[in-house]
């Protein structure tokens, strides 16, 4: 994916301004939209981009980042076994690329026990974060 896009933007950059710019626009604007390039970000910052901008906006990446499991192979877990969905529609699919309009309505399935916040995996994730807010507050004062 990332070959592509880097590909593209190398065979843009050595077109004529008035021959790319139709698609330099929807080539950035895709990548915008993924979240993968700020909004200010022009062709030559997608030949800077690496895997790991790209790895970010996987669903089992932001799903651990947003705390909803405490690894990220429980984070896969969770996706595969259907606990987690965007919006109302559960998402199956780890390697799903997140858009910025989607990373905020990520949360458990309704229909998941796992959405119960007694459930023991929600009580472990709390717990976890917990301990790392306090250890960070330790860090500090000292």
């Amino acid at each position: 994916m990332l070959s592509k896009f880097r590909g593209i933007a190398r065979s843009l950059i050595g077109k004529a301004p008035e021959e790319r710019g139709k698609m330099e626009e929807e080539l950035l604007k895709r990548l915008k939209k993924l979240g993968v390039l700020p909004e200010t970000a022009v062709l030559d910052d997608v030949l800077d981009l690496t895997i790991e901008d790209i790895l970010e906006r996987r669903l089992q990446t932001i799903v651990f980042r947003k705390g909803l499991a405490k690894t990220i192979h429980q984070a896969r877990q969770l996706i595969t076994h259907g606990h987690i969905s965007i919006g109302k529609q559960k998402v199956t699919v780890p390697g799903y690329m997140v858009t910025r309009e989607e990373e905020n309505r990520i949360a458990y399935t309704t229909q998941s026990p796992v959405a119960n916040p007694n459930h023991p995996i929600r009580q472990t994730i709390t717990a976890i974060a917990t301990t790392e807010t306090k250890s960070k507050e330790t860090q500090k004062e000292e």
